[in-house]
């Protein structure tokens, strides 16, 4: 095999190579893909001393080592958290899936009976504290003001007759999130 040959095999085990380690750490693969490692650091390796005289072929032949040496480093790092048990493995997970019973909770209108208000503040406690943020600040009273403050011109905007409000997790925080209704 020529030069060329193994520069595009480096480039296409690299990406592999990524792609397989980020499954690992998302919990997909159940085995750091050691092997693979070492087959793309031999490939690298072995050009490390030759001279190479055209110039594209020696950029590209140095983009890929660097990049490897980055995401070495990388891994080597992610590997240390894992064995230290300081690495969050589900973060992702965690945002993909609803924490106790759901990200989306159930809608409340804001006009509707006390009642409600007093379900979109225990949706809204209970999300502060699946977020682990305090929960010692929140008030039924600044939840009701927001409501009325936003409702208004939230109808006027959409055009609508009602306004329904739903707490939501966005970023790791609750938000109130509002959803015109047409009656």
């Amino acid at each position: 095999m020529g030069f060329p040959e193994d520069i595009a095999r480096l480039e296409r085990d690299l990406r592999d190579l990524i792609i397989r380690y980020e499954q690992y750490f998302f919990g997909i693969e159940k085995r750091e893909p050691l092997q693979l490692l070492e087959e793309v650091e031999r490939c690298a390796r072995r050009y490390q001393n030759v001279n190479i005289p055209n110039t594209m072929q020696k950029f590209k032949y140095n983009s890929l080592v660097a990049t490897l040496s980055v995401h070495r480093q990388k891994w080597t790092r992610i590997n240390r958290l894992i064995e230290e048990g300081k690495f969050k493995r589900d973060r992702f997970k965690r945002s993909l899936t609803p924490p106790q019973g759901g990200e989306r909770t159930p809608p409340a209108a804001a006009g509707a009976p006390k009642g409600s208000l007093e379900r979109i503040f225990q949706e809204y406690r209970a999300a502060s504290e699946a977020c682990n943020l305090p929960v010692e600040n929140l008030s039924r009273e600044r939840i009701a003001a927001a409501i009325a403050r936003q409702k208004p011109a939230l109808m006027e905007k959409h055009r609508c007759s009602d306004v329904e409000f739903v707490v939501v997790i966005e970023g790791g925080k609750p938000h109130l999130k509002a959803r015109p209704l047409n009656s």
